[in-house]
């Protein structure tokens, strides 16, 4: 951009810019005393006669220089007994005219010089109702004008309460909320320890039951969105069971439950997603192996169902033998006869009514190809045949190609907690 567009840039700006309250500096002169800078009023000479005067500019209507008035004292009388009120008056003053930006900060500075202050409740509950506006979706001002939504700003707006006012009642719920803005920011492990904090640090508030659940809810959102992972399914059900366990009376267990056979169903939808792709990458014995435990997981279900189908038909194709996933010993016919024998000798002692004399097993004649005789050296390392490599235990990812969620999975939470009276 060239100078003279950036210089229009600004100009057009600063036309559709409403006008705001100037941040005067408090400015002491020998002859005049103490005034707000800019501002053609003097600082009274002391704290009451200032609030006095703040008060009747805003009984006036005239908030800007009643702001200026309450900002001045606060300055000038920061240890008198009114500064605090004077400084919680800023912020309520900017909360009226809609600048929430700087309506918390004023609020926030209440709590950091003041935190013995009568108003320090009821302050803490403004920062709350201000944070929660950013949770909602308000918007930030650029030059007084509102642009986009920050759900950043309210994390830090929540992470704010909890540091400067860690037990008053807003505390729990605001700690729960700094778990949800980082939900709504797809930050999902970072959602999940901010909700263990909630649970962990107010163990005896009723906002620990919401954050347990809401701890399982947020792993199964992962589930969902992202590429599925046994052992993030089973930790969801854990923070469904351990739910559960603690908060038998809850609204939310049937909800759990449902959410945990949906998690039962979610394994064999990976396990599925996982022969599907082995048997595409024409790797049948590991298609095979997690065809078998879909059939396991889920019997007579649909997809157990096309599990059977497609073992049967790359029987059908490769043939079984092909398909086996071990090395086995090759079973002659004689060796199947003689095992025959010794098998019905065994099971002929074994009868209670046997009366005859004691049957002496013969040893099993080995075929002298398959004895336990030392193997020859191979000197010649070409001699050496090809051993195929252990399947993997675990799913890859598709070159390539984005995770498939698991279907069935919930698309929204079951309600969240509501601010205390």
């Amino acid at each position: 951009m060239s100078k003279s567009a950036f210089v229009f840039t600004l100009t057009l700006l600063a036309a559709l810019t409403p006008l705001h309250w100037s941040e005067g500096a408090v400015v002491y002169n020998s002859a005049e005393g103490w005034s707000v800078e800019g501002d053609d009023s003097q600082i009274a000479g002391n704290a009451i006669e200032q609030m006095h005067k703040a008060e009747a500019l805003e009984a006036k209507h005239d908030d800007e220089k009643a702001y200026r008035a309450y900002k001045a004292l606060v300055k000038k009388f920061g240890l008198s007994l009114l500064a605090p009120k004077a400084q919680r008056k800023c912020g309520i003053l900017l909360e009226k005219h809609n600048d929430f930006d700087k309506a918390y900060d004023a609020y926030n500075t209440y709590l950091t010089k003041y935190p013995h202050g009568q108003d320090f409740d009821s302050v803490v509950e403004s920062m709350f109702g201000i944070a929660k506006r950013f949770l909602n979706g308000e918007k930030r001002k650029l030059f007084g004008v509102k642009t986009t939504a920050s759900m950043e700003r309210a994390q830090q707006m929540f992470e704010g309460i909890v540091k400067s006012a860690p037990f008053s009642k807003w505390a729990p719920l605001a700690q729960f909320n700094v778990g949800e803005t980082l939900e709504k920011q797809a930050k999902y492990p970072e959602a999940i320890a901010a909700y263990q904090v909630a649970v962990n640090k107010y163990p005896n508030d009723a906002i620990a039951e919401n954050a347990l659940y809401q701890e399982g809810y947020v792993r199964l959102r992962q589930l969902r969105e992202g590429s599925y992972d046994k052992a993030s399914a089973q930790k969801a059900k854990e923070a469904f069971e351990d739910f559960i366990y603690r908060f038998p009376q809850s609204e939310k267990v049937p909800q759990a439950r449902e959410n945990m056979k949906t998690l039962d169903t979610g394994v064999t939808k990976g396990a599925l997603e996982v022969a599907k792709y082995y048997d595409k990458m024409k790797q049948h014995k590991a298609a095979v192996i997690y065809y078998n435990d879909v059939i396991k997981q889920q019997p007579g279900t649909p997809d157990a169902a096309y599990a059977k189908t497609r073992i049967d038909a790359l029987k059908t194709e490769f043939g079984e033998d092909a398909l086996k996933t071990g090395p086995e010993l090759a079973q002659t016919g004689s060796r199947v006869q003689q095992h025959r024998k010794l098998q019905a000798k065994v099971d002929t002692v074994s009868r209670p009514d046997y009366v005859g004399p004691p049957v002496v097993i013969a040893e099993e004649q080995v075929d002298s190809a398959l004895s336990s005789s030392k193997p020859k050296l191979r000197t010649n390392p070409d001699s050496v045949p090809p051993v195929e490599p252990a399947l993997p235990s675990g799913a890859p990812a598709a070159p390539g190609a984005p995770a498939a969620p698991a279907d069935g999975l919930p698309t929204k939470d079951t309600g969240l907690p509501q601010p205390p009276p």
